[in-house]
């Protein structure tokens, strides 16, 4: 088993290309989602942004634990200690179990006071908090699922990720078709449908995912009997590199659904065209997320050689390929920006009013094509503080921005939309800024 990278470019595209496929199975989830109850009407279309969005929030606290232990168990991969990667992802899994169990109890006290106050419209503010309470029973699911993905992408076998997400999808799919609708002998559950539906399917995912793990071997390569054993030094290793990407990735998605919120006071058109640029931006962002999750991985695992003079050198390759994957995409997206539209079902009118939206999202994705390259790449190197400073940063401009363009000077969704320009935008400077400063040599050891 090989577990150390090399900066060609044939290395980075066979580790992010399976991480893109990875990636595209859940925005596939999220997408058939949407299609599906798009079928039901605009006020079941516009909920599904505010719970998809809500649901973010925690899926991002398992990112956030995922992207840390990747980049610890990169870093061993890297040195040679295999034994210290099963300790790192047994421990991992005990931590994200809490997690799950944390954001479920929050979910049936705290949120639906804040919801049912924050949502105008008393009917979206029901089914927003019946969904969540149902769908919020799938975290501890997806936390162990995006765990196993770290044990993989970080030890160089991002091909077997594949049969995990490509089971969920198939699940996810059925499952909705039959629930939402009622097909296949089950009683029609409308919205609520799909709450059902993806936790099914999340569990498909996580049992083939344990199983490849376990046909492969992995278990015994990386010795998970002995990591058995508790070490409250392991625990805190751990919550101290993933913590600061936690808080980050959690204010980045709370800001996000504070744009939904301000959204939801324009009405019902303009939550729900929102709701399918999330989609198309969660869709065609995939590429960009995983040559960002790549950079992540390969930084950590080049520096845990010994060979940090390579690292901006290979921070450019990979923002290179990730720009140009980017660079499709929006020319695509740009000439037939109908064909993904209709997709929902809905009337001519909604198209129009969605298509210059479309083009500013398109945008946005080049800039998040480099931005979050160059961010993750800080996250490699160990400082995963300077993320979190970042962000804190990146997000004070990006709510002000939206608070002043959609609440307080009242602008269409369009220039609503373009807060994600100054997002990206703003985040890509201080990122690109620290490692060319060459600060993180300091503090890259872990």
């Amino acid at each position: 088993m090989q577990l150390k990278v090399e900066t060609t470019y044939r290395q980075i595209l066979g580790m992010a290309l399976p991480i893109s496929m990875a990636m595209l199975v859940p925005q596939i989830n999220f997408i058939t989602n949407t299609i599906f109850l798009s079928g039901l009407g605009e006020q079941e279309l516009a909920s599904a942004g505010i719970t998809g969005v809500y649901y973010l929030i925690f899926a991002v606290i398992g990112n956030g634990l995922n992207n840390g232990l990747q980049a610890l168990i990169s870093r061993r991969a890297g040195q040679g200690l295999p034994k210290e990667i099963g300790q790192l992802f047994t421990h991992g899994i005990r931590i994200a179990i809490v997690f799950a169990f944390t954001g479920i109890f929050i979910s049936y006290t705290v949120a639906p006071l804040i919801l049912s106050h924050v949502i105008h419209n008393a009917a979206i503010a029901d089914q927003v908090i019946g969904f969540i309470h149902i769908r919020v029973w799938g975290l501890p699911l997806l936390y162990l699922y995006v765990l196993s993905n770290s044990l993989l992408v970080g030890t160089n076998q991002t091909r077997l990720i594949i049969w995990g997400t490509l089971s969920e999808t198939i699940a996810n799919i059925f499952f909705d078709y039959s629930f939402i609708y009622g097909h296949f002998g089950f009683e029609p559950m409308g919205f609520n449908g799909a709450a059902y539906a993806s936790i099914l399917a999340e569990s498909f995912g996580l049992l083939m995912i344990y199983l490849v793990i376990h046909v492969k071997k992995l278990h015994l390569a990386f010795s998970f009997v002995e990591g058995l054993k508790f070490k409250m030094e392991t625990v805190k290793i751990i919550l101290t590199r993933s913590s600061p990407l936690i808080a980050q990735y959690v204010i980045s998605i709370v800001s996000w659904e504070y744009f939904y919120i301000l959204l939801e006071h324009h009405g019902e058109r303009a939550l729900a065209i929102s709701n399918t640029m999330r989609n198309i931006f969660g869709m065609f962002g995939i590429f960009a997320w995983a040559f960002a999750s790549t950079a992540n991985s390969m930084v950590s695992n080049i520096i845990g050689q010994g060979r940090e003079d390579e690292v901006i050198f290979l921070i450019k390759r990979i923002t290179k390929l990730s720009f140009s994957f980017a660079l499709g995409v929006f020319i695509i997206l740009n000439c037939i920006p109908e064909t993904f539209l209709t997709l929902y079902g809905q009337q001519p009118e909604f198209v129009q009013e969605a298509i210059p939206v479309m083009r500013i999202v398109s945008f946005a994705l080049l800039l998040m094509s480099v931005g979050t390259v160059w961010l993750n790449s800080v996250a490699g190197t160990g400082n995963t503080v300077v993320n979190l400073t970042i962000e804190g940063v990146t997000i004070s401009l990006y709510c002000l921005y939206v608070y002043f363009v959609v609440e307080y000077w009242n602008l269409s969704i369009q220039w609503g939309w373009i807060s994600e320009w100054v997002y990206w935008i703003s985040m890509f400077s201080m990122a690109y800024y620290y490692i060319q400063s060459g600060k993180w040599r300091k503090s890259s050891a872990m």
